[in-house]
């Protein structure tokens, strides 16, 4: 849904409610947040109001963006923030009541069914109706179910001898659930949006008005534009550094694309070429630590085990992931002639080392993750280092205008996910109350037959699907709680599985026939959508395979000795080159079909889990490359 573009009272009303909507989760973040589920009902009932002020009701005709709030949009935004407001001031009696046992009084179940619509009319307009059908599909499902079970209990043989009864108490049992409990819209992926991802947009903000971001894309262009294929080796790096920050693949893509891919079709690389870079560059940005967007906290959340561990996991996988992509465009520029930009077209080593200290607010980030600290403080010691940074550059200092513009910028963005974290609570919430997660389990290891592979095929279809019209995160939250206890049956790792079903979500952005990313980077290509995503589908490959390689072999995430680690690390840069020259069909020569082919089983063989059979497909590879090395030099020379 386009945004409205208010101006006058309105905007600047709405500029100060984000900017203490920021300040709040801010001051939570460094001296500790409230309980969790008042925290996150206060997180909700800010987030609401806004976003029925900012996103109309219907698009307008012509597609331009309204200018003035509906009357209708003030009325629903005030009525949002009452069930919130109830839970306040009734926080106590609230958290003392037994669940299943006292009554759902009927203020309770009015203000329950509150906030029910509200959040699914504020999260059709923010997100879109995918979730929303996913999330009515589950209620209902979980309606049924109770309506049954009650139909039962009172002696009855069918729900339709007393349809009201069973409707009424069941319907008081799922109010319960969504409202009253920290299992419903309250539940942790909720928590997740009120405490890290809010104190990470307000540090990407920082990061953006300090100029850390342009700094990104002034070290991309000044130490890979002048290679082969230049400016799509500076999409991939400025992608890399400027996505891990956004956590938004279309966002990732109109950041960084609007430059790149006009670079790229000027040095002669097709538009939908240049499209498809961009696109799974900036998907893979997600998958690349130190942030990954939400749904990263979210599985630190799941897991139950530090955000650190879910870095460390990740890192090797991203690596492998955008060395593929880097490996593939060198190869396609050597093939096809494509040389870099001119040294004078772009910013100097020289000048861009001297600001070097520019990444340290990100190398902090890291640097307290991996020592204990919790998100939230290396996020907020990220910021202050963020500001410091900003103090040399007289063009980019950060006064408190710029630090209360900086807030604001990082807060404005989080409607999006709160409404699907906070929408991801209906399905986990109707799972709870309904008991249907072994159900799937049983159908998916049904359907399966339990052979392991077969059941990673089908839960990456539907993360597939799943993530064609949902964000990063809410996929992942859905396709976790359907997907990963049927991985769990069958003895993969938890860390394991947990980024299997992350990757697939992600992997969603560049997949037709909904692949948003790659839609995006057309638009700026102008090229056809479609191949623009088959496009990037090729690109970015690896990201099919490394999902399935790390749930047998989870040394490629460090989750073994450190022997097993280096095979799987010396394996796992034997599968890029494998399928970097396989599917460029270049080895510093134009390959035949049979070597091709070679590259590629070897590549894949080398993913294997037995290390026996891994490094002697890392041995082929090695010895292939030698030997087209070999035949185009003896070529050259009988030509020459």
């Amino acid at each position: 849904m386009t945004k409205r573009k208010l101006d006058g009272v309105i905007s600047k009303a709405l500029w100060l409610y984000v900017l203490l909507m920021g300040i709040f989760h801010l001051y939570t973040a460094i001296f500790g947040a409230f309980e969790a589920y008042l925290q996150r009902a206060i997180h909700l009932t800010w987030v609401l109001p806004m976003v029925y002020v900012v996103y109309p009701m219907f698009e307008s005709k012509d597609k331009k963006p309204k200018t003035s709030v509906a009357w209708y949009d003030w009325i629903l935004a005030i009525v949002s923030t009452i069930p919130g407001f109830y839970i306040m001031f009734n926080y106590n009696e609230i958290v003392e009541r037994m669940a299943g046992v006292d009554e759902v009084t009927m203020i309770q179940l009015v203000l329950g069914t509150i906030i029910i619509l509200t959040l699914i009319e504020a999260t059709r307009r923010a997100v879109g109706f995918p979730i929303i059908l996913v999330s009515l599909a589950f209620m209902s499902y979980c309606m049924y179910y109770q309506m049954t079970d009650i139909a039962t209990q009172n002696g009855l043989t069918s729900i339709s001898e007393n349809f009201w009864l069973c409707f009424k108490e069941a319907y008081k049992q799922l109010v319960e659930e969504m409202y009253l409990l920290d299992e419903g819209i309250y539940s942790s992926s909720l928590g997740v949006s009120a405490t890290i991802v809010m104190i990470f947009l307000i540090f990407g903000g920082f990061l953006e008005n300090s100029g850390v971001g342009e700094y990104f894309m002034e070290f991309a262009q000044a130490f890979t534009g002048t290679q082969a294929g230049g400016p799509a080796k500076i999409a991939v790096v400025s992608s890399c550094l400027f996505g891990s920050i956004s956590g938004s693949a279309v966002a990732n893509v109109y950041g960084t694309g609007t430059f790149t891919i006009p670079l790229m079709k000027r040095i002669g690389y097709k538009p939908y070429f240049a499209g498809a870079v961009e696109a799974v560059a900036s998907s893979g940005g997600q998958i690349m630590p130190p942030v990954m967007g939400a749904g990263a906290f979210v599985m630190a959340s799941f897991l139950n085990v530090q955000f650190s561990k879910v870095v460390i996991a990740a890192l090797l996988p991203a690596l492998l992931y955008y060395a593929a992509v880097l490996v593939m465009i060198h190869l396609t520029a050597k093939r096809d002639g494509l040389k870099g930009l001119n040294e004078d077209e772009l910013p100097k080593k020289s000048d861009v080392l001297k600001r070097i200290y520019m990444m340290s607010p990100i190398v902090l980030l890291v640097v307290l993750l991996l020592i204990g600290f919790t998100a939230q403080k290396s996020a907020a010691w990220g910021i202050v280092l963020a500001w410091l940074v900003s103090l040399p550059n007289p063009k980019r200092r950060m006064g408190p205008v710029g630090i209360l513009k900086a807030i604001h910028d990082g807060a404005k963005g989080i409607p999006v996910v709160c409404t699907a974290c906070a929408s991801a609570g209906f399905v986990l919430g109707a799972v709870a109350l309904s008991g249907i997660g072994p159900k799937i389990v049983s159908a998916v290891l049904s359907v399966s037959g339990g052979v392991p592979v077969l059941t990673l095929i089908l839960i990456a279809i539907v993360c597939l699907i799943l993530g064609m019209g949902l964000p990063t995160t809410s996929a992942y939250i859905l396709a976790a709680s359907l997907s990963v206890p049927a991985l769990g049956q069958l003895h993969f790792d938890p860390m394991a599985a947990h980024m299997f079903v992350f990757y697939y979500a992600i992997i969603s952005n560049i997949t037709p026939p909904v692949a948003l990313a790659a839609y995006a980077a057309a638009s700026i290509a102008e090229d056809s959508p479609n191949r623009t995503g088959w496009a990037a589908c090729s690109l970015g490959f690896l990201a099919f395979v490394i999902p399935f390689a790390f749930c047998y072999d989870t040394g490629l995430l460090f989750q073994l000795d450190w022997l097993h680690n280096i095979i799987s690390i010396l394996s796992g840069v034997a599968l890029v080159f494998g399928v970097g020259f396989s599917f460029t069909g270049y080895c510093g020569g134009k390959l035949p079909l049979w070597i091709r082919v070679l590259f590629v089983a070897a590549g894949l063989g080398a993913m294997w889990k037995s290390p026996i059979i891994s490094m002697s497909s890392s041995a082929v590879i090695v010895a292939l490359y030698f030997f087209c090395q070999k035949m185009y030099v003896n070529k050259a020379s009988v030509t020459a």
